[in-house]
């Protein structure tokens, strides 16, 4: 299984690899009041994806904290305390209603 997914991984590589190669000519970039940034086509896709990631991102982070604050206010073993962190994150792992999963 785990070849499988390094096997995928390499194809995603180095298709983007290749859509990079492949895009290198200039862009133009029109922004407001005649600002205009050119940079190969390659580099404007990059920007706007990181640029959307960013974004999104930066959305979650309310609903992070609210599920965060949820979870510390209905687990009172899971407050911070004087405690090694070991024994903290063992508490907040047993209440939780799932088996551990397997990282890629």
């Amino acid at each position: 299984m785990r070849f499988f997914v390094w096997l995928v991984r390499a194809f995603i590589f180095f298709s983007l690899f290749a859509f990079a190669l492949n895009n290198l000519h200039k862009a133009k970039v029109r922004w407001f009041f005649g600002v205009e940034w050119q940079a190969p086509l390659v580099f404007v896709v990059l920007a706007a994806f990181t640029a959307g990631c960013v974004i999104g991102v930066l959305a979650m982070v309310p609903s992070w904290w609210r599920q965060r604050r949820d979870a510390l206010r209905l687990a009172p073993d899971a407050a911070p305390s004087a405690a090694p962190a070991a024994s903290a994150a063992n508490s907040v792992t047993s209440t939780l209603d799932h088996p551990p999963r397997d990282g890629l």
